[in-house]
């Protein structure tokens, strides 16, 4: 299986000529040749983690594609079929097997409301946890998709989650908020944490891509 790393909380993954987006939102550029994809993740219904535009760059070439998203999402998304899952949901789609966990998007603020998250893991290999840190327990992670920056996090909390889910691998996501600089700082902080259980960091920019 390969990931493909696009801008902000944006994966695409691929297994024999079958693909899988994972929350192409705002601030990832237009999707293209989309062709041949047979899911679509949304973790949540935050704007950074989904558009209708990004949306519709897949269903217009994949009319029967399944949108896989917690309920949030699916009250946001009025104009798309979006199939409803829950935390500890399995379903199929291609070549993936899609498991999810969690339910709640991490605390921004009191003063905003806790939206639906699910986190998902691909094909027991590539765990993406979206806007959260949940952990899911009883696996052990090949690789794990790290959140460097966001209102609802600091980057001691992403430096624990690792040091928690012990991956083989890590690459950074959720960065778009960043500076090259602030880049710089977060991934050698995962970094530090991914090696402290012998895994193996990969500083991924967008395009750059991993064979799991």
């Amino acid at each position: 299986m390969r990931l493909t790393k696009f801008e902000h909380a944006a994966l695409l993954l691929e297994e024999s000529g079958k693909k899988l987006y994972i929350d192409p939102g705002s601030f990832t550029s237009p999707l293209t040749d989309t062709a041949n994809t047979v899911a679509v993740v949304v973790t949540h219904e935050h704007a950074d983690h989904w558009t209708p535009e990004q949306l519709k760059r897949v269903v217009d070439m994949n009319s029967d594609v399944p949108i896989f998203a917690p309920e949030g999402v699916a009250r946001a998304a009025t104009d798309f079929d979006v199939t409803v899952v829950h935390a500890g949901d399995t379903v199929e789609a291609g070549p993936f097997t899609l498991r999810f966990f969690g339910g709640k998007h991490a605390l921004i603020h009191e003063s905003i409301p806790v939206v639906d998250n699910l986190g998902v893991l691909v094909n027991d290999e590539l765990y993406y946890a979206g806007d959260s840190f949940v952990i899911p327990e009883g696996v052990e992670l090949d690789a794990l998709a790290v959140p460097a920056a966001a209102p609802w996090m600091k980057v001691a909390e992403a430096m624990d989650y690792v040091l928690a889910t012990k991956p083989k691998r890590s690459f950074p996501t959720h960065e778009m908020l960043l500076s090259r600089a602030g880049k710089d700082l977060s991934n050698a902080r995962i970094a530090w944490a991914t090696e402290q259980n012998g895994g193996e960091f990969f500083a991924l920019e967008p395009g750059d891509t991993l064979d799991l």
